[in-house]
């Protein structure tokens, strides 16, 4: 089992951030409904917890504040290239020190944290629970990740 103390900090850092960033994304990509789809990443992190003991490493995770980078950037797309980065950061790290399970859940996880934060809002007042655009960020994480998402 991989555990935080395996990380320096700055490593760690970069692990943690990866899912709030990706939530990120996906708020940034479609205006209206912050509110709800901010709230939603605090609370993918509280059901996260619910899953306690399945992972050490998820379990670190989800137990430390969601972080989210504070830096401003000028337009999505620089947003976008950033939280990518980021994320094939996390992956190449966590690939050379978690173990591939783990690494999964890494994965499904921050997907996950994505599509809920789409969700959380109806776009343009429809039934249409994730726009075109947070579609879009969501598949490109799953990409960036290699897996598909749901």
């Amino acid at each position: 089992m991989t555990a935080k103390s395996d990380f320096t900090e700055e490593q760690w850092h970069l692990v943690v951030q990866g899912p709030p960033t990706a939530g990120m994304m996906v708020i940034t990509a479609q205006r209206g409904g912050t509110f709800r789809e901010t709230y939603s990443i605090a609370k993918s992190y509280t059901e996260a917890r619910k899953s306690h003991g399945e992972s050490e490493l998820l379990d670190a995770i989800v137990s430390a504040k969601p972080e989210i980078d504070h830096k401003r950037y000028h337009t999505y797309d620089e947003l976008k290239q950033h939280g990518l980065q980021l994320l094939r950061d996390a992956l190449a790290l966590l690939d050379g020190k978690a173990s591939a399970e783990e690494v999964e859940a890494y994965k499904h996880f921050t997907v996950d944290l994505a599509t809920r934060v789409a969700k959380a809002h109806h776009e343009g007042g429809s039934e249409e629970n994730v726009s075109a655009a947070e579609r879009a960020a969501i598949d490109e994480i799953a990409a960036t990740l290699g897996i598909t998402a749901a």
